[in-house]
């Protein structure tokens, strides 16, 4: 049995958004250029492609390379972003994020941790990903007050502490 089989299909289809949400979350507490955000994806795809073997982010990471396992996750996120201002669109994700934990938690408690390690370890690769508040990639710092601020508010909301 897979790790996906342990889920329903809407569940499954929630399971595979959580990586984009952690990473919009980031991105849109302290939004930046074109460039920058292309970064901060780059490291969301980056985040799952390393998972490790027998994890539910492999599981993540293989159904990414499937047209179906991403537009499920697309598809998932649009209608949570869709006329919304950034902080709300950061607010929104990370309450999504805490609720697709808790569908972790039940339908795969072996798995919940490392899930919740897994989401962290985006977010901060995407926080960490461009800097912010520089001018053509000079200057700025490497993580705004802003994006630790969502990335506290993620630890929080998965209970990890820094």
């Amino acid at each position: 049995m897979t790790l996906k089989e342990k889920f329903s299909s809407e569940d499954w289809a929630a399971v595979l958004q959580a990586p984009m949400l952690v990473g919009l979350a980031v991105t849109a507490a302290d939004p930046g250029g074109l460039i920058g955000a292309v970064q901060e994806s780059a490291a969301v795809a980056s985040s799952v492609q390393k998972a490790g073997e027998g994890t539910l982010a492999a599981e993540i990471s293989a159904a990414y390379r499937t047209s179906e396992g991403r537009s499920a996750a697309t598809d998932g996120v649009k209608p949570l972003v869709k006329g919304k201002k950034p902080a709300e669109i950061s607010e929104a994700a990370i309450l999504r994020v805490g609720e697709i934990a808790a569908l972790v938690d039940g339908a795969s408690p072996e798995h919940a941790a490392e899930f919740r390690a897994f989401l962290i370890d985006t977010a901060t690769r995407v926080a960490e990903a461009a800097k912010e508040g520089g001018f053509m990639g000079f200057g700025g710092e490497a993580v705004s007050e802003a994006e630790r601020k969502a990335l506290d508010t993620l630890r929080a909301t998965l209970s990890l502490q820094a």
